[in-house]
């Protein structure tokens, strides 16, 4: 993990969990990663892995008539956010930590224009009239590729792309150091998508922000992060660099997610799925959260929770079988 003096957010022993049908459901189960300054961490994994919750955890928005449990340390610059007054979240939220959501179409409001939407981001957070804060507002979204021209519009005159651009313009405009990023891509085609990555790492380079990646595209990944979690039934199972995620895989969830992938290089009839569907959150396995769908499970690792341990330099495993290897390496 990035070293003390370097870390910008440091999360740790991060725990989520929901009520449901009364039911606990485990969402988020006792997460830790860093992220340096200026940096990007991808959140990857399957639907219903957590990675949303651990967003809304370190931003303090999880929804409070379901939410059982949010516990853990949540280190912004040296501040724990889990230990702030509500008043003072207020204040970081949109200013000091912004989130990009998932579907522009719920994150916008259909009955005020874009303008007004990112003025109101900024008068909130800075000592503006409403002018300057329209004006702040124009400059944004020139600056995510939008026309001043278009700033009176309203949510449904534009098109998924450009709503999604529009998103991107308020979470950047009073430009926080930790940008979350929540599948911002997903609902978009393949040409739109790298026009939006392309924006967001220029935007991110100029403003030197932190971002939290969060999809289930490796390929996105490749393009956007420089380190990488992997997340499987609440926990990060894999953690390193990303070339010690693309280039060395260990984990099995791992490894499997990159067997799935078409390759070009190499002639095969059929990708190879991995087996299966992730565990009941309510009911999880014993053992490693993996174990019915790994090939190589045993019966220790059916019975015994596995931690994470360090495989190589900064790389990090929750794997009996990866470790072992590690360690026989070494010796």
């Amino acid at each position: 993990m990035a070293k003390k003096d370097q870390r910008f957010l440091s999360v740790r022993d991060l725990v989520v969990e929901y009520r449901s049908e009364g039911k606990t459901v485990h969402a988020v189960n006792h997460v830790s990663f860093d992220l340096s300054k200026g940096k990007t961490l991808g959140l990857v994994g399957e639907t219903g892995a957590g990675k949303t919750s651990i967003a809304k955890a370190i931003l303090r928005i999880l929804p409070d008539h379901s939410t059982q449990r949010a516990e853990g340390v949540v280190e912004l610059d040296g501040e724990d956010m889990m230990a702030l007054p509500e008043h003072e979240m207020q204040k970081l939220r949109g200013h000091k930590v912004s989130m990009i959501f998932q579907d522009p179409m719920t994150a916008l409001n259909p009955v005020k224009t874009v303008a007004d939407q990112i003025a109101e981001v900024v008068k909130l957070h800075n000592p503006v009239t409403r002018a300057e804060s329209l004006e702040r507002a124009k400059k944004m979204l020139e600056m995510v590729g939008i026309s001043a021209d278009r700033a009176g519009e309203y949510p449904h005159q534009f098109s998924g792309g450009m709503k999604q651009r529009v998103v991107i313009a308020m979470a950047l405009a009073c430009d926080p150091e930790l940008l979350i990023a929540d599948e911002p891509t997903t609902a978009l085609d393949v040409t739109i998508q790298a026009q939006v990555l392309d924006m967001i790492n220029k935007l991110k380079e100029e403003l030197n922000t932190s971002m939290i990646m969060i999809t289930h595209d490796l390929g996105v990944v490749a393009e956007t992060c420089d380190t990488v979690a992997v997340t499987y039934a609440g926990q990060v199972i894999e953690y390193g660099s990303k070339e010690d995620i693309f280039d060395r895989p260990s984990h099995p969830y791992t490894v499997g997610l990159f067997k799935a992938l078409p390759n070009m290089n190499k002639d095969a009839d059929r990708l190879a799925p991995i087996d299966g569907l992730p565990p009941d959150p309510t009911n999880l396995p014993q053992g490693c959260s993996f174990s019915p769908r790994c090939p190589y499970a045993t019966e220790e690792c059916r019975l015994t929770p596995v931690d994470s341990r360090e495989i190589a330099p900064g790389h990090f495993c929750r794997c009996i079988k990866a470790a072992a290897k590690a360690t026989t390496q070494e010796v």
